[in-house]
């Protein structure tokens, strides 16, 4: 059976109707999403875990994205998906205090990849993780993720300036990880 979401507002509350996984991404039909950013303190500067997006994934294969990220099913909360999707993905197991709130941002874009227009329209809620993580240790979910590498905060955001073809990291979900963390760009 094909995953629902629940469609929303401009500012991710839910309506009360649900729409379909395909006919949300066929027609833009707002809905929610959850991400989830690892960070780690590397001197002076931070770095982010970034995952490696499969090769199949239907928008932006084989690239560089946020640590993990998913759709909020139909009758589920953002916090409960943002846990499910960092176990799922990488094999994370975090408990409610684990993971931060940092913000929402909206993304809106049309695009074609695999030869089909994908249209997408959603609230993304942001979480940060800031515990240890040992990448070598981590459990992927391969249909998702080829694999994951810590890149400093610095490259991502040059690269996602740059849409040199790496990263596909949406840039208002960075700008809200930079503000959490208070990092300004000197």
């Amino acid at each position: 059976m094909e995953e629902l979401f629940d469609i929303t507002d401009e500012n991710g509350f839910v309506t009360g109707q649900t729409v379909t996984r395909s006919e949300a991404h066929d027609k833009g039909i707002m809905h929610r999403t959850a991400h989830i950013w690892i960070v780690r303190k590397n001197g002076d500067s931070y770095q982010v875990l970034l995952q490696k997006r499969s090769a199949e994934k239907e928008s932006f294969p084989s690239m560089y994205d946020t640590s993990s990220a998913g759709h909020i099913q139909a009758g589920d909360e953002p916090l409960e998906t943002a846990q499910r999707e960092l176990f799922e993905e990488l094999g994370i197991r975090a408990n409610e205090g684990d993971l931060t709130y940092a913000g929402k941002f909206h993304i809106k874009y049309a695009m074609g990849f695999h030869g089909k227009m994908f249209r997408d329209n959603e609230v993304a809620f942001v979480y940060v993780y800031e515990k240890p993580v040992d990448e070598t240790k981590l459990v992927l979910q391969t249909e998702e993720v080829e694999g994951v590498r810590w890149f400093d905060l610095e490259e991502v955001i040059e690269g996602c300036k740059h849409r040199d073809g790496t990263f596909c990291v949406p840039t208002e979900g960075l700008e809200t990880v930079m503000r959490y963390l208070g990092y300004t760009k000197e």
